[in-house]
């Protein structure tokens, strides 16, 4: 498989297939929604439209990075995420870098976005589709987040069937400045358990489909097989 990892600013085509990788935290917040029991989450280009989809719809839920704020219901935190009741619901998404590299591949043919806790269904989505090129889009840090890097290469070395160990690639995001941020309460809108939750191998049995639906990017969950020798977490749903 030929796999390109790039920035966000870097993208300079639209690819046929991309995977949007953010670790720490807007897709393993988008997981954990998912495992909540959200239907679907909308994928915002900015606050404002965020809470105008939120002032349309009351009942959505819209959550953002950073603090609690006037007019959301939640932060972009998984350890928060994991008590919320969301069977259902739609949820909106605004995030300072997932949701904008989501946003910027939307018109490829396929969008995965991803972060360790469904590492091995996205890498499966990607052998089903086959395929040699994949663009996998590091979102944090101008391309350089070694948490999103570190996700991405040990996805493209599952999606080309090599075994490997995923030992290294989480110690990388475990020592990532995305991390020690967290960990030291640099970063508003945290809980004290979010690295340890961004850091769960499979997690979860589905990937998570990006589609245009209505002119939004509205993101859903893609359930796969199991087999016995996956490592999925054994208590989902939660």
């Amino acid at each position: 498989m030929d796999a390109r990892f790039l920035g966000i600013r870097e993208l300079d085509e639209v690819p046929s297939v991309a995977v949007v990788i953010d670790v720490m935290r807007a897709y393993t917040v988008a997981a954990w929604a998912f495992a909540r029991g959200a239907e679907r989450i909308v994928l915002a280009g900015s606050l404002e439209e965020a809470l105008a989809l939120k002032d349309r719809h009351p009942e959505w839920v819209a959550l953002k990075d950073g603090p609690p704020a006037p007019g959301f219901d939640a932060v972009n935190s998984p350890g928060l995420m994991r008590s919320a009741e969301l069977a259902g619901r739609t949820v909106v998404q605004k995030t300072t870098a997932g949701t904008v590299g989501a946003l910027a591949v939307r018109d490829a043919s396929l969008v995965l976005c991803a972060g360790f806790v469904v590492a091995e269904a996205t890498a499966a989505v990607l052998r089903q589709v086959g395929g040699d090129g994949v663009t996998f889009v590091v979102t944090g840090e101008d391309g350089r987040a070694e948490e999103d890097l570190a996700c991405a290469q040990y996805i493209a070395q599952r999606a080309a069937g090599h075994e490997g160990d995923a030992a290294e690639f989480l110690r990388r995001a475990d020592t990532s400045r995305a991390a020690a941020e967290l960990r030291e309460g640099l970063r508003a809108g945290a809980h004290p358990d979010d690295v340890a939750l961004c850091l769960e191998l499979d997690r979860f049995p589905f990937a998570m489909v990006a589609a245009q639906e209505d002119s939004r990017t509205v993101l859903r969950p893609r359930a796969v097989s199991r087999p016995d020798q996956l490592n999925f977490g054994q208590d989902w749903p939660v």
